[in-house]
């Protein structure tokens, strides 16, 4: 009998496990109707139709039905200026700083969002959520609270129509950017944006439930509840995020890119059966038979079009700018393995934006070996869904190049990236790799969280060369091939391990080179006991420099 109640125990263990991590559950709209999954950290638990009971207190959320008002009716409200006179604040801006709405969404600055800042009417508010079929919920102005309850699937439906959410969707992937120390936009990429909430907990009021809502890239509403802070929640299920989001591709594919094709090389006609075709757009299969007498038989849906250019036959490209990524990405190299196109992706996406011209509405850019080589066919299904999983994704601080096989400063290589994932790199960390003072951020809003130091990381680069006979006879001590010295915004200097980036204020002083070897010694001495003794590394960076 001891011996089976014994085997009973061990069958009850993973569940009694998984009913103490209390699962996270999302909730999304989908062609069958609305579902509510169960995950683990690792895996899906369950699945089933979302229960009309099923509520969640709004946290955070209320702020995203202001933002959509705000945009909607072309209101032009002030930044919020910070006096420090709250602690509030602490989400919106330092003292004598001020923030404005996109931002002041992301960084959840519900003292920017207050009605009565904004001069909300309750009566104007209510007619115009009227008019678009809310809920009572939202209709009350002064239920908008993060303590009140809402059912999940009203929820859903209200974010399947809210105003402005193309433009919601865009700012909001910067919460996934910043969530999680860069852990999160590298399991998920661009595909989820999203507004983080947390509240107090259900059972214990010290305890803390959070999560998020808003949409897929593609348009879907989803939310998501569980146990703890929104950012632990985020950073605790993303992998496990990864494997159940579906990629699709955005709803918004950027804005259209005309591409002059086979740039360097004239074209001497152009035909369709063996009829030559003149001017206009192309619809179906063609042969172009260029004068230095090679041919290349290319395909068009209508985005091909055919000019004449004193006299002499051009191709213009016009494609959406997802599309065109993925024709690059098919054209320069290939969509396996999957992190390295990831990673080739990004440096293509942020190569147009920091290299493309205009034409009119459209960016313009040469198809040629000195810029971008693309497909004059339409991308394939495994290109295009690289393209939406990054979708939006650049990288900010640093010019990109990439090549084939070259490897150097700033510039990617393809074959090393091959390498990299086949190793099991993901595509953050290969774009790291390459590109080590630059920041993942979002198209429209190219920010940096590295202001590099140039003058600095030359300096130091230097002093390493002196210092190798004496740092190789010190235990623990691994020369970093890799890193980057950025500026210092506030506070006291640190290193980013994870990312190999120094922080610091400058090299000019005494005091700014010893805390910049200090810290550059932590990274060297990251994987050994010796990188976490302040005295020791403190001893060191002087004996150094000073002796």
């Amino acid at each position: 009998m001891t011996r089976r109640l014994a085997w009973l125990w061990l069958c009850l263990i993973p569940v009694l496990a998984t009913a103490q991590d209390e699962p996270l559950r999302l909730a999304w709209k989908t062609a069958q109707g609305d579902e509510l999954l169960h995950l683990s950290q690792a895996q899906v638990l369950a699945r089933e139709p979302l229960p009309a009971s099923q509520q969640a207190p709004l946290g955070s959320l209320w702020k995203l039905f202001v933002y959509a008002w705000l945009a909607d009716t072309g209101a032009q409200e002030p930044a919020y200026a910070c006096q420090g006179q709250s602690k509030e604040e602490v989400y919106c801006c330092t003292a004598g700083g001020s923030i404005g709405r996109d931002q002041a969404l992301v960084r959840s600055c519900g003292l920017y969002f207050e009605p009565q800042r904004l001069q909300v009417q309750a009566d104007t508010w209510r007619s115009y959520w009227q008019a678009r079929q809310a809920p009572p919920w939202l209709l009350d102005l002064n239920q908008l609270q993060p303590q009140t309850r809402v059912p999940v699937a009203e929820l859903l439906q209200m974010l399947a129509v809210l105003p402005a959410q193309d433009q919601a969707r865009r700012v909001l992937l910067d919460v996934v950017l910043h969530a999680g120390d860069g852990l999160v936009v590298g399991a998920l990429g661009g595909r989820l944006r999203v507004k983080t909430w947390s509240w107090l907990g259900e059972q214990d009021v010290q305890s803390r439930q959070g999560g998020f809502a808003g949409w897929l890239a593609d348009g879907t509403p989803l939310w998501g509840g569980g146990r703890g802070t929104s950012q632990r929640v985020l950073k605790d299920y993303a992998e496990a995020l990864a494997t159940v989001l579906p990629v699709n591709e955005p709803l918004d594919k950027g804005r259209c890119v005309a591409v002059n094709l086979f740039s360097r090389y004239p074209i001497q006609r152009l035909s369709q059966n063996g009829q030559a075709i003149k001017t206009g757009a192309l619809q179906g299969d063609y042969r172009v038979e260029f004068v230095n007498g090679n041919q290349l038989d290319i395909h068009s849906g209508g985005e091909l079009f055919l000019q004449q250019d004193a006299g002499q036959p051009r191709l213009v490209a016009r494609l959406d700018r997802e599309e065109y990524v993925a024709r690059v990405l098919q054209r320069e190299a290939s969509a396996q393995p999957v992190e390295a196109a990831k990673a080739l992706a990004v440096a293509i996406r942020t190569y147009l934006l920091q290299n493309a011209g205009r034409s009119g509405e459209c960016l313009s850019i040469d198809d040629s070996s000195d810029r971008q080589r693309v497909a004059p066919r339409p991308a394939t299904r495994e290109a295009r869904a690289v393209a939406a999983w990054t979708s939006d994704l650049i990288l900010a601080g640093t010019q990109v190049t990439y090549h084939s096989d070259q490897t150097g400063e700033d510039k990617l290589s393809w074959q090393q990236a091959v390498q990299q994932a086949r190793s099991g790199q993901r595509y953050d960390a290969i774009l790291l790799h390459a590109y080590p003072r630059a920041s993942l951020s979002r198209w429209d809003n190219p920010v940096a969280s590295c202001e590099p130091l140039p003058a600095a990381q030359d300096w130091l680069q230097n002093q390493r060369r002196r210092w190798r006979q004496p740092l190789d006879r010190e235990i623990g001590y691994n020369e970093v091939n890799h890193f980057a010295v950025c500026r210092l915004a506030f506070g006291r200097p640190y290193v980013d391990r994870e990312r190999q980036r120094i922080y610091v204020r400058g090299v000019l002083s005494l005091q700014d080179r010893l805390d910049l070897t200090h810290e550059y010694l932590h990274l060297a001495f990251e994987a050994h006991p010796n990188g976490q003794d302040e005295t020791y590394i403190e001893g060191l960076a002087r004996h150094l420099l000073l002796e």
